[in-house]
């Protein structure tokens, strides 16, 4: 089927995409911090949200969105400014947000007493921080044409299929990833004080994130 789509060095692509996908970054640590916040479930929905916000990208690589955003300086800088605007106003309310009662945190944790709601948002924020980050946009213009034959008459379908690929084994490695950290974290999670710094330091990621986002230079 990839001979058929003009995909070629399958293997290399899928030996890439691990490689790239297990390489920590903020995307690792915001899954890590939201599963000793609220756990495997917590975990979880940071890592299908961060998936989630991928797929939107792997769409928009195969019917030529990112090559927009690579030749329209405009449609760049405003997709940058509304991503630094989104990353800064997220970080600065989770620096500002008051700790939580211990019993109202563990209820969270367990999916209890508005944890429903925390998890929506857990969602939210880790497929928003990739929609709205133009990098994440170019990496698959830049990444997936390399294994796709310049002459193939599926390049739509060849970049969907690559894209997939390469989401399914990210979001495995990160439902892992999720696992550990919330197993290895539970004596953590009975901390008010420690869950208040989490969230400040997640915070502190989304502020980083937001100025890189605000820096960056349309090519």
């Amino acid at each position: 089927m990839a001979e058929a789509l003009g995909i070629h060095q399958l293997w290399l692509f899928i030996l890439s995409g691990l490689l790239l996908n297990i390489t920590p970054g903020p995307d690792t640590a915001y899954i890590i911090g939201r599963s000793i916040q609220f756990g495997w479930r917590g975990g979880a929905a940071a890592a299908t949200g961060i998936s989630a916000g991928c797929l939107v990208h792997v769409f928009g690589a195969a019917i030529g969105l990112s090559a927009l955003l690579m030749a329209s300086s405009a449609a760049f800088t405003v997709l940058k400014w509304v991503g630094a605007a989104y990353l800064l106003f997220t970080g600065l309310q989770m620096l500002l947000s008051r700790s939580r009662p211990l019993a109202e945190a563990a209820a969270a944790g367990n999916g209890l007493a508005g944890g429903e709601t925390s998890l929506a948002r857990v969602f939210w924020q880790g497929a928003l921080t990739n929609v709205l980050n133009p990098k994440v946009a170019l990496f698959f213009l830049a990444f997936l044409p390399q294994f796709v034959a310049a002459d193939s008459a599926h390049k739509t379908l060849a970049f969907l299929v690559l894209g997939l690929i390469f989401i399914f084994n990210g979001t495995l490695w990160c439902l892992g990833v999720a696992a550990f950290a919330a197993g290895a974290a539970r004596r953590i999670r009975q901390s008010a004080n420690v869950m208040a710094w989490i969230n400040r330091m997640l915070g502190g990621l989304f502020v980083y994130l937001g100025i890189r986002v605000a820096m960056l230079e349309a090519r």
